[in-house]
């Protein structure tokens, strides 16, 4: 028989309980190996000024790491308690450069609308249905393919986004003072941690070592969240025929990497149960896949096959499949 996406959102339920032993393990570890490799950086930078760029990469991914554990804090999945996930996300905020109240808001209704043509446009990846960009005029055309050119999609656009876009809460006024607070206090935060930094080790030192780090953690970041919705057959509804439940399952990518690459990201390739069911904590998501390995056929992509969706620019609704620009060629011949 059949299990539907409503079912197993409640069938996973079970694993919303949050272990505080095991949370403070990930968050201590984690923590320490970022703080060892910026020790090793600092050293090597006293012998050479490019040493440091080795480790950018490693560096950068254990940033992700602490940004997915922000991320559980902002669905108070990681502890027990409400009070310590809410400040451990906006100290952690900090070091990622995000705002940890006001993104925690614009992601909740990521998932409150993820896969709903009728709410594009708050937390996701700008995404056109193939009617829509051929309704633009050409300047509309260029700028979206601007948009969707890997090297804005995985290399400006991360930096601008949380070097830039992050420190000012543009267009959220509707809000209140919750977005200005919360992104003012964490650029607080931010300023004191690298005036004490700068301080420690000097301003051009300190720019060494962290923009590499910075910029590889925020493209590794935007390319996890594209490819877990940018797939090519994930899901698009128009508001009328939308369900969140099977827009979490069929919409939400199964990214089924090496076990070391999953603990770097902190399991958010298991992307498909982290939405139907988002208070279940990264650390427990391998426990349910495992209980329901029929799960992992859907929505399953490869490190290798993941590459292929860069590619995939627009929502093709008569074909229901994401597809390339250059499917609108044999759609006009």
């Amino acid at each position: 028989m059949t299990v539907g996406s409503n079912a197993w959102k409640l069938r996973l339920d079970s694993y919303k309980s949050p272990d505080n032993r095991r949370a403070t393990f990930e968050l201590v570890v984690t923590s320490l190996l970022l703080a060892g490799l910026w020790a090793a950086m600092w050293l090597m930078a006293g012998v050479s000024a490019w040493l440091p760029a080795l480790l950018a990469i490693p560096s950068g991914a254990l940033l992700v790491r602490l940004f997915m554990i922000q991320h559980d804090c902002g669905h108070n999945a990681f502890f027990s308690s409400r009070l310590a996930n809410d400040w451990t996300g906006r100290v952690l905020g900090v070091l990622t450069l995000t705002p940890f109240d006001f993104w925690r808001h614009s992601h909740a209704l990521h998932h409150a609308g993820s896969g709903n043509l009728g709410r594009r446009g708050i937390g996701d990846i700008d995404t056109l249905t193939v009617e829509e960009y051929l309704a633009r005029g050409r300047w509309g055309r260029i700028k979206y393919r601007l948009y969707r050119h890997p090297l804005v999609m995985f290399g400006l656009g991360p930096s601008f986004l949380f070097l830039l876009q992050h420190r000012l809460p543009v267009g959220a006024t509707r809000l209140g003072r919750m977005p200005w607070l919360s992104t003012m206090l964490t650029n607080l935060g931010i300023a004191v941690l690298f005036a004490l930094a700068i301080w420690l080790m000097g301003p051009s030192t300190f720019l060494l070592l962290y923009l590499p780090m910075m910029v590889v953690g925020a493209s590794i970041g935007v390319w996890l969240f594209y490819v877990q919705h940018q797939f090519e057959q994930t899901y698009w509804q128009p508001a009328t025929d939308w369900s969140q439940p099977d827009a979490a399952l069929h919409g939400s990518s199964f990214y089924d990497l090496p076990r070391w690459l999953m603990w770097l990201t902190g399991n958010i390739g298991i992307h498909h149960l982290h939405h139907l069911s988002s208070r279940i904590p990264f650390y427990r998501l391998p426990e349910a896949l495992a209980d329901y390995p029929e799960l992992r056929t859907i929505g399953r992509l490869t490190l290798w096959q993941s590459l292929a969706c860069v590619r995939l620019t627009l929502w093709d609704a008569g074909r229901r499949q994401m597809v390339p620009f250059a499917a609108l060629r044999q759609r006009a011949a």
